[in-house]
């Protein structure tokens, strides 16, 4: 982050930009529910699921559920980084995830001693431990089915862990097939992200403006604008308002303001009527 554009706007940080701390990040009413709802389901187990578009602020929302989960006490929450891994690399990843050692070469042992380490922290804390897997759509069938058996115990009665996927669409069709059926019919809450109206994006732009310490740097016919040609789309709303803070800085701005926004995208803003036969 450029010192320059830090001090010329008077920000904390780059509103736009994907480093937002995670308790500055905007929360839709929608994820707000579906905060709640897993808030209070980690003290029995089972499994999530967030689905959404590319853009449509899966990650951010992973974010968020990780920051409030990280303010509970005593509860561990890990966050699965390599979701295409080979089995054994999945065990390699928990292991480290969770504090335990295990073999890949001894899967037998490896699940014994995870779901033991579970099992303790259930005992102290009350709670499920969390794993949390982005793009999981990229998780292969057998690696999905595993962890379905991992996180069960008594004969299928009781959960042990708690899980949170998330994807796109090849994530719901994938948990269409067979073998995966019984992780579908497991899911106790879910979060389809649909793509966010005009209003929704003015709110979360005012809201990133606010807690970065500048509210005035986007005039309000730019904001307007941008939530008008984002498509309902966060990621795209959030890379156009960073290209004209881009722009800004360079010409040393004082606020990002109409002009700039047609001059950045190139768009008329009175389209000239059609001459006349």
């Amino acid at each position: 982050m450029s010192k320059k554009l830090l001090a010329l706007y008077s920000l904390k940080y780059n509103p736009f930009c994907q480093e937002v701390p995670a308790g500055a990040l905007f929360v839709s009413p929608s994820v707000d529910s579906f905060c709640w709802r897993i808030e209070h389901q980690i003290s029995e187990g089972g499994f999530s699921l967030v689905t959404g578009e590319p853009g449509a602020g899966k990650s951010t929302t992973l974010r968020i559920i990780a920051d409030r989960l990280g303010g509970l006490r005593d509860l561990t929450v890990g966050v699965l980084t390599r979701p295409q891994a080979s089995l054994n690399d999945f065990y390699r990843e928990l292991g480290e995830i969770f504090g335990v050692p295990l073999s890949p070469c001894n899967r037998w042992g490896g699940a014994k001693v995870l779901r033991q380490k579970w099992l303790a922290h259930i005992q102290a804390s009350l709670y499920r431990p969390v794993l949390i897997v982005d793009e999981a759509q990229e998780m292969s069938s057998a690696l999905l089915c595993e962890l379905r058996l991992l996180a069960s115990a008594d004969l299928d009665s009781r959960s042990i862990l708690s899980v949170i996927l998330c994807g796109d669409s090849r994530l719901v069709d994938k948990l269409q097939e067979p073998d995966l059926l019984p992780i579908a019919s497991r899911i106790r809450s879910r979060l389809r992200i649909e793509p966010a109206g005009a209003e929704e994006l003015r709110n979360c732009l005012l809201h990133m403006l606010k807690n970065a310490g500048n509210p005035r740097l986007l005039s309000t016919p730019v904001i307007h604008a941008l939530s008008e040609h984002s498509a309902g789309n966060y990621r795209t709303l959030m890379n156009m308002a960073n290209d004209l803070l881009a722009a800004a800085l360079r010409r040393e701005l004082d606020q990002i303001d109409e002009k700039l926004f047609f001059e950045v995208f190139a768009m008329d803003p009175k389209p000239s009527a059609r001459a006349k036969p």
